[in-house]
């Protein structure tokens, strides 16, 4: 599965260049995307394009309906047959949620730019502050064309099970936004940034895969985060690696919220 592609490769004139900035607790990402985008960019909202709205038992990022995404995407001027490439400016933790949707979604020609909106300034790429409306696209979704778990699977789960949330939340040492601290009991923690170099890119998929390995994993696997955000991002670095992964997208917003299901904090 290819997943990356580099700044000297887009060209927005041939490729559909989507724009995904987002982080919890802001700043919004739409302010930052008229401040400087990649020329052609059209900006794409994590909550309101990328999520549904459900229940706090559903999690906070619920996958979208299917005719709500496919809509999303034609807004955003995806047509059958395109190349999309999606960026933030935040080592795609962001942008690896559209990546993973729109593969899910069964569009296969999506690639994440490694590095982000930075590698893309590096590689001296102008910038443009106009808020791209493009012409809609004709594209047609479907859905669950990549494996997810529930979360009755993912206490079942018999593979590995990341956690890919920054190591002191795996651990219960602090929770700022969900309402119980820890971890599904059983879940390895794998921090979504330790897939990344200090540059913000992801890491060789040598160095990847050795990662994953010293983890336990081998063939079965699956990774939620907080959210099911920078899970996808988990995803994608174990698709780097050559392993095919499973998402939990309710993730810990959802299991936190089911006062029944154990945690774990060792």
């Amino acid at each position: 599965m290819d997943v990356l592609i580099q700044p000297d490769d887009i060209d927005s004139a041939r490729q559909v260049v989507l724009d995904v900035r987002w982080k919890l607790g802001g700043p919004s990402g739409h302010v930052e995307y008229l401040k400087g985008h990649i020329p052609g960019a059209v900006f794409v909202g994590l909550d309101t394009e990328l999520a549904a709205h459900g229940e706090p038992e559903d999690g906070r990022h619920p996958l979208p309906e299917p005719a709500d995404f496919q809509a999303a995407a034609q807004r955003w001027g995806i047509h059958a047959g395109d190349t999309v490439v999606a960026y933030d400016d935040n080592g795609g933790l962001a942008a690896a949620r559209a990546w993973w949707l729109l593969r899910w979604a069964g569009f296969e020609n999506v690639r994440l730019l490694d590095g982000g909106l930075a590698a893309w300034v590096a590689a001296s790429g102008e910038l443009e502050t106009v808020d791209v409306r493009p012409q809609p696209g004709d594209v047609v979704l479907s859905s669950g064309k990549l494996p997810t778990i529930d979360i009755d699977g993912a206490a079942a789960f018999d593979g590995v099970l990341l956690d890919a949330r920054a190591g002191e939340r795996y651990r219960g040492e602090t929770e700022p936004i969900d309402p119980r601290a820890g971890h599904i009991p059983g879940a390895v923690s794998a921090p979504t940034t330790d897939n990344l170099d200090a540059e913000g890119r992801f890491r060789k998929p040598g160095e990847l895969r050795t990662r994953f390995e010293a983890m336990g994993v081998r063939d079965r696997v699956a990774a939620y985060c907080g959210s099911g955000v920078t899970a996808a991002h988990e995803v994608a670095a174990l698709a780097i690696a050559g392993f095919d992964a499973a998402l939990y997208p309710g993730s810990w917003s959802q299991w936190s919220n089911h006062p029944d299901r154990p945690v774990g904090t060792s």
